[in-house]
């Protein structure tokens, strides 16, 4: 059997992290079998539905890198067929025409919850043979009223539900929309879906969508209920934890080498590895291995993970995730200053995110308009005037521009000044960075470049000499 599986959110809000490890766990239970991953958007909510929230989960799919063979599939291009699904299931007599009205309903569920009995349609239409066309009326699907659905979940094991537990669902609405139980049935089987991997807010869904599934003699696939993600302090994850937006995680300075390697390691393991490559996740991923038990989010744990990755991945990749941030603060790197790739090797031991690195580098790209003032005032008494000085006369006489040179010159400066390194060499960090933090000075000055450096200790030696008049 050849594997194929899907990922089918629902385009009302962006991707959020639970469903990006449904589409993790989905995509990489396809590759691992060599199968096939289907994207399907399941846009029948035709209120709640925007094209925003498509264009988001699109987004979202891309900067993961969880490409898809097949699709994306929209439901709403494809009610003709629901229609004809709904015709065949009425034909069959597996489905038929309800007209209760809303408060009929609403008056025997409340009936039921007094009598503390489970809230369900009663069947009052199941067996009206007379078509009343010119009343409002719903389609329901006639659920078997023996036996039992036996689901041998892939996550959570054998799951045994009994028929007289279910009521007859609505599968068509008054104004003959399909409902999702339908859509996702039909399309699951007309797209040969092997594999339905999902939250298990939807265990209560599969026993009526495989009842319907039978009734159209279709093959049914296998399925794996994934359990909930909760926050750090164990209610289900939402807003208020921070972001739960994948593409918030990019905003905040997260790869998504790091996302998708935290997000594989909530509810699935392997020994104690903690980082994981594409490559030895596809090896290594068994659906069979996902625990049954909810899996807490944590943020601080995310944040090492990223640290790991932008420091240990190679410096191209950072680079290009690292080139949007800059873009972000009207920086083309291309043009005005170092290579990425370089800053990235600079900066990467240092900074636990790409926002943080973008931040922290600016100064290589553009002139700040005033100097950290804890730094300054620390760095920029008179004395230092005579080590800048030294430092600009000398930068000015250096034909090749390179770290190494550089340093030396620092040292010389200090040697020939009788002066601690530190007295030299955080007077000039301040001058060119305007902070007091830096790579060190070597890389520091090779990055920023010639005309930046001697331009940059002009202002400075000013600066101070007006300070201290």
């Amino acid at each position: 059997m050849s594997v194929k599986t899907r990922f089918a959110p629902s385009p009302t809000g962006y991707l959020h992290v639970g469903g990006a490890r449904t589409a993790l766990f989905s995509w990489l239970h396809a590759k691992k079998n060599n199968g096939t991953f289907v994207l399907r958007i399941e846009d029948t909510d035709l209120e709640r539905s925007t094209q925003a929230s498509v264009d988001a989960i699109l987004e979202g799919m891309e900067w993961l890198g969880l490409g898809y063979e097949e699709g994306p599939f929209y439901q709403t291009h494809r009610f003709d067929r629901y229609k004809e699904i709904i015709q065949q299931l009425l034909d069959q007599g597996d489905a038929y025409y309800c007209y209760c009205s809303k408060e009929e309903l609403e008056a025997l569920r409340e009936q039921q919850m007094a009598d503390k009995e489970k809230p369900r349609y009663n069947g009052k239409c199941r067996e009206i043979s007379e078509d009343k066309a010119e009343l409002n009326r719903v389609i329901r699907f006639r659920n078997p009223n023996q036996g039992e659905v036996v689901i041998d979940d892939l996550v959570k094991g054998k799951i045994v539900v009994a028929n007289k537990e279910l009521d007859d669902l609505i599968i068509a609405r008054t104004d003959g929309t399909p409902t999702y139980n339908l859509t996702v049935v039909v399309d699951d089987m007309d797209m040969g879906i092997t594999h339905v991997v999902r939250g298990d807010d939807h265990v209560n869904n599969t026993p009526r969508q495989i009842n319907i599934l039978k009734a159209l003699g279709a093959e049914l696939p296998h399925y794996a209920h994934l359990p909930m993600i909760l926050g750090d302090d164990g209610a289900r994850l939402s807003k208020r934890h921070g972001a739960v937006s994948v593409m918030q995680y990019r905003d905040e300075g997260y790869l998504p080498e790091a996302l998708l390697n935290y997000l594989v390691r909530l509810g699935w393991s392997h020994g104690d590895q903690e980082i994981f490559s594409i490559e030895e996740m596809i090896e290594l991923f068994d659906l069979s291995q996902v625990n049954v038990s909810a899996s807490a989010f944590n943020t601080e744990k995310l944040l090492w993970l990223n640290h790991q990755y932008i420091m240990n991945s190679e410096p191209e990749l950072v680079a290009k995730h690292l080139e949007w941030h800059m873009q972000q603060r009207g920086i083309d790197a291309a043009t005005q200053g170092p290579a990425l790739v370089e800053l990235v090797k600079a900066q990467r031991e240092r900074c636990k995110t790409l926002v943080e690195m973008a931040d922290a580098s600016l100064y290589f790209y553009q002139d700040f308009t005033e100097y950290d003032e804890k730094a300054a005032k620390k760095n920029f008494k008179a004395d230092a005037i005579v080590p800048l000085q030294a430092l600009l006369d000398a930068f000015n006489g250096v034909v090749e521009w390179e770290g190494g040179a550089l340093h030396e010159i620092v040292l010389q400066t200090a040697e020939a000044l009788e002066l601690k390194l530190g007295k030299v060499a955080q007077p000039l960090r301040v001058a060119v960075c305007g902070a007091g933090m830096s790579p060190s000075i070597d890389v520091t000055l090779s990055l920023l470049g010639r005309e930046k450096t001697l331009t940059r200790l002009e202002k400075a030696i000013n600066y101070i000499k007006e300070k201290n008049n």
